[in-house]
């Protein structure tokens, strides 16, 4: 199989020591071109070996990742994001749809990463950049987008066209305002997690729905939602008076 060009960029050399061995050790499919410590360095590694994927430090001083990404001209590769810690722009980074580590990188987690990477080889990095910065800003609104992997490649949705997100076991089946469905392969706690801020709500231990296309709400020893596009939910008895809280 062919190997992936990779540049690694953390400010921190044990971290980047760290990265670089089990990269070598454990991930046959990644050859490692170049490791900087240096953002401004990096620029111009990406520019001229041109890799398939960078594995890039969150923070770093005077420069961090965002800031730099924005200094190179062509993002025609990967990126895998690290950061040490539940970084402030985790969520914004699922959103996007882009892959983080957290250090100390675990070695099944890297190899997780690497094998997501080698399976899914369209790279969409500019459309994910942006779709990042919005979620950055400290405004968030439904007209913000969201990432979703699908079979063919990647889609890229405005959130408030998202009706509702139903489980189905491994899986999560999107509906879309204009009553078409995607199936895509990420659980629905991962939906869960990333749009809680923009409105929607679990009201049952399969389903996610936004608030906004909310339309009538039935009493009954749970009771049941009817959403805009005519769609009826039951709500968990458990989760009913959160969500009339909500609602109210």
């Amino acid at each position: 199989m062919e190997q992936l060009n990779a540049i690694l960029v953390d400010d921190e050399l044990p971290s980047l020591q760290n990265l670089e061995q089990k990269l070598i050790e454990f991930c046959p499919d990644i050859k490692i071109l170049a490791a900087t410590q240096k953002p401004e360095e990096a620029i111009h590694l990406l520019t001229d070996l041109k890799p398939d994927v960078v594995f890039l430090d969150i923070e770093m001083p005077r420069m961090n990742g965002f800031k730099m990404l924005e200094e190179v001209p062509e993002k025609n590769f990967e990126i895998i994001f690290t950061t040490a810690y539940n970084h402030y722009a985790i969520d914004a980074v699922r959103l996007s749809a882009f892959d983080y580590l957290v250090k100390p990188v675990a070695v099944q987690d890297l190899q997780n990463a690497v094998a997501r990477l080698m399976n899914n080889r369209t790279v969409h990095t500019p459309q994910k950049l942006d779709i990042l910065k919005q979620s950055l800003s400290n405004t968030r609104s439904q007209n913000d987008k969201i990432s979703i992997s699908t079979l063919d490649g990647m889609e890229f949705y405005e959130i408030k066209e998202i009706v509702r997100i139903e489980s189905s076991s491994n899986y999560s089946k999107i509906f879309f305002i204009d009553n078409t469905q995607v199936l895509v392969s990420k659980i629905l706690k991962d939906f869960e997690e990333i749009l809680m801020p923009y409105r929607f709500f679990r009201i049952h231990h399969s389903h996610l729905i936004n608030l906004t296309y909310i339309k009538k709400y039935l009493r009954g020893d749970g009771g049941q939602v009817i959403l805009q596009n005519n769609d009826v939910i039951d709500v968990s008895r458990r989760k009913k008076d959160e969500f009339l809280k909500l609602i109210s």
